[in-house]
């Protein structure tokens, strides 16, 4: 499962993408500098948030498979001792 730290990582990159949204409310057009630094920021901080969503899905399918195997093994364990399961 992914601890404390990791859980930490999602939390700020959440964090940081408010800020550079409220950021990217005060650049005007013009400033093209500002501009390439904010596209920047908002890639790095959005290929961030892909990879801990990646993680996620991993641990959540890895979690489905654990459930699976226990309920097999449940209706296997039942099934030797003459209980039906419906």
């Amino acid at each position: 499962m992914r601890g404390e730290e990791a859980k930490a990582t999602g939390e700020a990159l959440l964090r940081r993408l408010r800020r550079l949204v409220a950021r990217a409310a005060t650049v005007k057009g013009s400033d093209r500098k500002q501009l390439l630094a904010l596209l920047d920021d908002f890639e790095t901080t959005r290929r961030g948030l892909l990879k801990e969503c990646t993680e996620v899905e991993g641990e959540m399918r890895q979690a489905t498979v654990r459930t699976i195997a226990i309920g097999a093994y449940l209706r296997n364990s039942q099934a030797g001792r003459g209980k039906r399961h419906n």
